[in-house]
């Protein structure tokens, strides 16, 4: 892997460590901060399952070992994928170190407490988005730029046939 993803790695993972270490310091456990008074605020909530709070509520004792084991097992493709094309820093490339670097925050949490801390929290009057990470939010981004990428390279490729 070259220089350039593997800084993005350890900034995204970084920068999510050290987002939620202050996080926990400084907000109490599901208390919050009006950043933007009716749009966004900073709150300390602990979320046991997946992005968007999927299976949270899943009294399964599989729950944790299965978001561990899902998260280990995309590192390593991931790092495969990365290793396949050290060579080369593109848009894919870059996109695949963010997903990294956000998916290897977020296991941090969950192998050290079995949850992750989630803190930005966006609203519009009583209307919530799930509160998130500085991980989910690069895991998200970059999903959206790989899949865009993939997309707008097979139209490139339909138009050529």
């Amino acid at each position: 892997m070259n220089k350039s993803l593997l800084l993005t790695i350890v900034a995204v993972a970084g920068l999510d460590r050290t987002t939620k270490h202050l996080i926990e310091r400084s907000i109490p456990i599901y208390g919050g901060i009006d950043v933007i008074p009716g749009f966004f605020r900073l709150t300390h909530l602990k979320n046991p399952g997946a992005a968007f709070s999927f299976f949270a509520d899943s009294a399964s004792q599989w729950r944790g070992p299965a978001l561990i084991g899902f998260s280990i097992a995309a590192l390593v493709i991931i790092s495969v994928v990365l290793w396949r094309k050290r060579q080369q820093t593109n848009v894919s490339t870059i996109a695949l170190a963010l997903i990294f670097g956000g998916t290897l925050g977020n296991l941090w949490d969950r192998v050290t407490t079995g949850q992750v801390t989630d803190f930005l929290d966006f609203y519009a009057g009583s209307h919530h988005w799930y509160p998130f990470n500085v991980a989910d939010s690069a895991i998200v981004c970059g999903t959206l730029v790989l899949a865009a990428n993939i997309l707008l390279h097979s139209k490139k490729a339909d138009k050529v046939s």
